[in-house]
């Protein structure tokens, strides 16, 4: 982690900053406004001592009037204004602009104790797999683990299994020789040699079919590829992490996943808690993304404090991505200079409107799952079970079809 200090002055003005940043894992070492510092570190200065500032220091300033940031421009340095008002959202909004570019953004200690597991983690060469639903940030922190290991100035290459096309699956992974399957005009290396002396993210794992499966677990025990068309293995160094948003030992007991390749990537597990468990996060989540979507020399539109605590509340069955889809609009749609609570499309009374859902008669659900079970088998049956026919009369795509197929086991059974 870089250095940050916090000088005598921020301290005396804001005594309880200190404390909250060390709480979410940001070390401050307290330093005189004139003591020799590092090039590359971050100092968090009082207003009073701007005559002694750099463009990578963060002023932040007490204020009895409205809260205000001023991002880092022409070689000035950000500033942070806030009242006792103000000041939650003012520490999660300093200890984004101080955090390191990598780790990711956290507001509950719980949340920075996880992260320091995941550097320890780091530090070794295990596979690890990281749980979690979508939307939690199982990629974050798989960059983190990268960026903090031994492999950071290798390449750090994340593919997402569902998105590819099971056909190609094989030769994006592995690579491919010339001419070894129609369209193959030339060679490719493939993804795990793409990765060499770096880290791989195969992000939906349980979406590999069980053929492809095998494969990984040999490259993943033996560390070579075989690619398609090849007759020699090339061996690799690569350091694997494998992300998924369902509980893989279910899908080995349903026969979905290999057990062996289960164990085998279930060296080092995470799992992610999903938003609605990690409410502090989602203030520090919120300054992030606000600074994200921030367009230069545009007005900061700080959250009020009851815009806070009405996000704060929301149970977030979307995680991360509803959260950055609500501050957008937010954003854009905004009546005032800030965010009220006024000013968020939540949908009102998501967790009522859940609870409703499950008390409505079971009845209506049984007839639509029925009726979809129906029209499926139908259209397997007009293909003699070929399943990517089937989708196509379905109007959906091969890998929609096995979800479906998979859930209807799932009640079968």
């Amino acid at each position: 982690m870089h250095d940050v200090g916090l000088s005598e002055g921020a301290a005396g003005k804001h005594p309880m900053l200190g404390a909250w940043l060390a709480g979410v894992g940001i070390e401050c070492a307290k330093i005189a406004i004139d003591a020799p510092v590092h090039r590359d570190a971050v100092r968090i200065i009082d207003v009073s001592e701007r005559h002694a500032a750099r463009h990578r220091d963060l002023i932040v300033a007490a204020t009895d009037g409205p809260p205000k940031f001023m991002a880092m421009a022409h070689g000035r340095p950000a500033e942070v204004h806030f009242g006792f008002e103000d000041a939650a959202f003012a520490h999660a909004l300093i200890a984004e602009l101080v955090r390191p570019e990598a780790r990711p953004a956290v507001g509950e200690p719980e949340s920075a104790a996880f992260m320091t597991l995941v550097a320890r983690i780091a530090r070794a060469d295990a596979t690890v797999l990281v749980l979690g639903e979508t939307g939690t940030g199982k990629e974050g922190i798989a960059r983190f683990c990268h960026a903090v290991s031994r492999r950071a100035d290798k390449p750090f290459v994340a593919v997402n299994c569902a998105a590819l096309p099971e056909t190609m699956l094989e030769a994006i992974l592995f690579g491919h020789q010339k001419g070894s399957f129609t369209g193959a005009a030339g060679a490719s290396e493939g993804l795990f040699r793409a990765a060499e002396g770096g880290t791989l993210l195969l992000d939906e794992i349980a979406e590999l079919p069980l053929a492809l499966q095998a494969k990984l677990l040999r490259a993943l025990q033996e560390r070579e590829v075989l690619p398609v068309g090849a007759t020699r293995p090339v061996p690799i160094d690569v350091r694997v992490i494998a992300a998924a948003n369902r509980e893989l030992a279910e899908e080995v007991a349903e026969g979905r996943f290999r057990a062996d390749l289960y164990w085998r990537l279930n060296v080092m597990p995470l799992m992610l808690k999903p938003l609605s468990e990690r409410r502090l996060d989602v203030r520090a989540i919120t300054a992030t993304l606000m600074l994200r979507h921030l367009q230069p020399g545009e007005d900061f539109p700080w959250p009020t404090a009851q815009a806070l605590d009405r996000l704060m509340s929301h149970g977030w069955p979307g995680n991360v991505r509803e959260l950055d889809n609500v501050l957008q609009r937010a954003i854009l749609l905004r009546r005032g200079d800030r965010i009220e609570a006024s000013d968020l499309a939540i949908e009102a009374g998501t967790l009522a409107a859940a609870a409703q859902v499950r008390a409505a008669p079971v009845r209506l659900a049984e007839a639509a799952r029925d009726s979809e079970a129906r029209v499926i088998e139908e259209a397997l049956e007009a293909t003699g079970g070929h399943r990517l026919r089937a989708a196509a009369r379905l109007g959906i795509s091969e890998r929609t079809l096995r979800y479906r197929l998979a859930d209807m086991r799932r009640v079968a059974a």
